[in-house]
């Protein structure tokens, strides 16, 4: 991966990531694990100014929450899962999605992914 991330670190709730061709803004607790992180809302700023957003998810974590519902009744009984602007990856942490997002934009399929935000 041509990226190289450097992290900004905390700007209130957000832990800034910036890469040479975007800055990823993610919302998350303080006290949360970086690499840990299993579902998660992000920004992302490309170097044109444009914004998109994403809630993105691990498998396990769709799982998690498809088991729950089973029990729940939600989504019909855990049947299915949805989010508007949802992108499912395989494994958990900060820098992983970073590393996704950055080969989302490398090969292409970045604005067909993401959900483009209007300013």
């Amino acid at each position: 991966m041509s990226q190289s991330a450097q992290p900004s670190g905390w700007d209130g709730p957000w832990y800034r990531v910036h890469t040479e061709q975007f800055e990823a803004m993610f919302l998350l607790d303080a006290d949360e694990d970086l690499d840990a992180v299993n579902d998660i809302d992000v920004e992302v700023r490309l170097r044109d100014g444009s914004r998109w957003s994403a809630t993105i998810c691990t498998v396990g974590r769709v799982e998690t929450l498809m088991e729950r519902w089973a029990t729940s009744g939600e989504a019909l009984g855990g049947r299915y899962y949805w989010c508007p602007d949802g992108l499912i990856i395989r494994d958990a942490g900060i820098s992983n999605m970073v590393e996704i997002l950055a080969g989302l934009v490398d090969n292409g399929e970045f604005t067909q992914v993401l959900n483009r935000l209007d300013d």
